[in-house]
């Protein structure tokens, strides 16, 4: 007998209900309108969700066979990634996909009409991600203005290297939303992975850009780096992300990697991860011993996990941030 599986996102409920009406008013209400049907109206359908500034991430279950009919939304993406059972989808443009569990999923377009078929026993994880949100995500990787519905293909295969760690990366991100101490208490870092789960979607995905978005990029010379560096130094303590340096450094996302790992050999999140180490010993070095805890200092500063923050503290300064607070 096997355990049954997580329920994910435990700690933001939406809704748990028998109802048909009530479920569907639920799913219109977090995701989209929709028409819901299901045999005989009977179902165990349960929903959490939360939502940030980039996107929503939420978990459903029917535990019935369904079926949706959504209109175009106009205004947003959905990303359904099953993690149990199968779908079935079609879209206006005449596109049909099946997703397994952990093996695909569908990207909804919000220009089309889609239909899909719930099995019995399917889960999902679903994203619904604003236009805005997505597509000045990849006007800041292109280095130029996008302002056009992403053509992505109706399946998304999640066995490619692109696909699996974007299932692996939302995964981690409900886990840590559901984790006390965790992402929901970590704005600064909340906001680092949001960006990466889009920048993920973006390369698993086909559509238009895809090769674009993925040629070589020719860095650019040292100086153009100047501002951000500055930049960086001086909000280290903000969430920042390499859209918002790239910005700064009139550049797009992927020539500020390109120039970063160049000119200074490590990525330019890696250099902001140098840079809080430091104010976090400068912090620890003026606490009292007696009152200070490490933890609070180093999630002050965007620290997730201690273990790992210990880890990487220890291989800069040769000593653990314990024993720098002692000191």
């Amino acid at each position: 007998m096997t355990d049954a599986p997580p329920v994910r996102l435990a700690r933001y409920p939406v809704l748990d209900t028998r109802s048909l009406e009530e479920a569907r008013d639920a799913v219109t209400r977090v995701y989209l309108d929709h028409e819901l049907t299901a045999p005989q109206d009977r179902m165990a359908m349960t929903l959490n969700a939360t939502s940030d500034r980039m996107f929503t991430v939420g978990y459903l279950t029917y535990q019935s066979e369904a079926r949706l009919v959504m209109p175009p939304t106009e205004d947003n993406y959905h990303v359904n990634l099953t993690l149990r059972g199968r779908t079935d989808g079609s879209r206006t443009d005449g596109e049909r996909r099946s997703t397994h569990a952990r093996v695909s999923g569908l990207v909804l377009r919000p220009d089309q009409e889609n239909t899909v078929r719930w099995s019995a026993d399917a889960e999902q994880l679903i994203l619904k991600i604003p236009r805005r949100s997505l597509e000045d995500h990849l006007s800041d990787q292109l280095n130029r203005p996008v302002h056009e519905v992403l053509d992505f293909d109706f399946g998304l295969d999640l066995t490619t290297a692109t696909g699996s760690t974007l299932l692996a990366s939302v995964e981690f991100f409900a886990r840590e939303l559901d984790r006390p101490g965790g992402l929901a208490d970590m704005p600064v870092a909340r906001e680092q992975l949001e960006s990466f789960v889009m920048t993920q979607l973006l390369h698993a995905g086909r559509h238009r850009f895809l090769d674009e978005l993925t040629a070589p990029v020719e860095p650019v010379r040292r100086g153009r780096l100047a501002p951000v560096i500055d930049y960086l130094e001086q909000h280290a303590d903000e969430p920042l992300s390499p859209p918002e340096l790239a910005r700064v450094g009139c550049m797009s996302v992927r020539t500020l990697h390109a120039t970063f790992q160049q000119e200074l050999g490590e990525s330019p999140m890696a250099y902001l991860r140098r840079i809080r180490l430091d104010r976090v010993r400068a912090e620890l070095l003026r606490s009292d011993a007696a009152t200070g805890r490490v933890t609070d200092v180093a999630s002050r500063w965007g620290f997730l996990h201690q273990s790992r923050f210990a880890q990487q503290y220890r291989e800069r300064f040769g000593e653990l941030p314990s024993e720098t607070l002692r000191a």
